[in-house]
């Protein structure tokens, strides 16, 4: 069995382990929750400074020019390019992961509807796909004047049946926000463009955590958040990925200033930009694109396949942990044990598992809650190590031997 001695020894080998200290983690805490919220970079706190002291309070409305703030949506986009397989110019940092879902999702539909031949009206998607998922498409076909459905599927073998002549869009998050599962993108987009219907991937729990090749694996559309495992900070700004050959094409009906060919003409006519800026809106909030070009500069330091190689040391050691140690306390592995369907989380379930995941965090351990019943413990190999993943499953260990947590815990807010 592994012991704890193993995994300091394994940390001191790790190539990863010091970019731990780019991270401003809060002593006595074991941060598993990257996957919901990154922890914060040492230099956002600078960095903020920077924008609000500097870049605003002196250089007021000429930082739009001076500072770089007009095109930092897309430069960043093009930082983030790399780390999901896209080219210089298809990505662009704006708005969040739903608005930029909804423009994904109605440029697909659009395309499919200028195909005079085509009467295809199915958005097919998964019930267990994240609810904004689901409700954006559930909205849009709504609001949809031509008799636009939504056809959900309750697993991934039911996939390939679901998807046929009358499908428009697949909608589909890459890694399953409750158990870690990850789609064969490659596979889901050929046998889509087999079938006459356009893929919009949501990559909310893989960029930053697995390898990603959107162009590769021949998907349409792609959208993500930055405050997960690029740990950009809170509510920070998503990003959205036309691919050129979609781009001229793109349109949406969020067609703010931002995204016009000429803003600063003030013409009343929407003449969209070319390239990707035109899935941009209205105007950016600068502060918080700031926070995101930090974590990306951790990126910048090492590689995705350096990542992946760590997450998957990390979750694999977690899985036999609590499966050998925690043995006999009616835990359940939701999470795939296969490395090509897993992300960079592991879930199991509990009876109790609200209770036992608050006593966690009470002691320090901080992963969060998922009906029904999913404990999640995401891992990010920038920050977490070997040693956390012992100490973490000790203390769930001790709390679960002693019973140790309140089956009536009241619900927080935010579980």
């Amino acid at each position: 069995m592994t012991a704890r001695k193993d995994c300091i020894a394994r940390d001191a080998q790790d190539p990863l382990a010091p970019l731990r200290a780019h991270f401003a983690l809060p002593g006595g805490v074991i941060y598993l929750d990257g996957n919901s919220l990154g922890a914060a970079p040492v230099a956002a706190m600078a960095r903020a400074r920077q924008v609000i002291a500097e870049e605003w309070a002196q250089g007021l409305i000429r930082s739009w020019n001076t500072a770089g703030w007009f095109g930092m949506p897309k430069r960043l986009g093009d930082r983030i390019a790399p780390l999901i397989g896209a080219a210089e110019g298809e990505v662009v940092v704006t708005d969040s992961t739903s608005v930029n879902l909804f423009k994904a999702l109605a440029a697909a539909l659009h395309v499919q509807a200028s195909r005079a031949h085509d009467a295809r009206r199915v958005i097919v998607t998964e019930r267990s796909n994240f609810p904004t998922d689901v409700y954006i498409a559930q909205g849009l076909a709504a609001w949809m004047a031509r008799g636009y459905s939504v056809r959900l599927v309750d697993s991934a073998a039911e996939l390939s049946g679901a998807i046929d002549g009358d499908t428009a869009v697949v909608l589909l998050t890459h890694v399953n926000y409750r158990t870690g599962y990850q789609h064969d993108m490659a596979r889901i987009s050929a046998h889509a463009r087999a079938q006459g219907a356009l893929t919009v991937w949501d990559l909310a729990h893989s960029a930053g955590a697995v390898p990603l090749a959107v162009n590769a694996d021949g998907a349409d559309f792609a959208v993500g958040c930055t405050y997960k495992y690029l740990n950009g900070g809170p509510g920070a700004p998503a990003f959205i990925w036309v691919p050129r050959r979609h781009q001229a094409g793109f349109t949406q009906p969020l067609s703010g200033w931002w995204g016009h060919a000429a803003p600063f003409a003030m013409a009343p006519g929407f003449a969209p930009a070319d390239g990707i800026g035109r899935a941009l809106c209205g105007t950016q909030p600068m502060v918080s694109l700031a926070m995101v070009e930090c974590g990306l500069d951790v990126f910048a330091l090492t590689t995705m396949a350096a990542v992946r190689a760590k997450s998957l040391a990390l979750t694999d050691l977690f899985i036999e942990l609590v499966e050998t140690r925690c043995a006999g306390h009616r835990l359940e592995l939701v999470t795939p044990r296969e490395h090509a369907r897993r992300g960079s989380q592991v879930s199991f379930t509990h009876p109790h598992g609200y209770a036992v995941m608050a006593a966690l965090i009470a002691r320090g351990v901080v992963g969060d809650y998922r009906e029904p019943s999913i404990m999640r413990f995401g891992f990010t190999p920038l920050y977490s190590s070997f040693a956390d993943v012992w100490d973490a499953v000790e203390i769930l260990k001790q709390i679960l031997d002693r019973r140790d947590y309140d089956p009536a815990a009241e619900r927080a807010a935010v579980t």
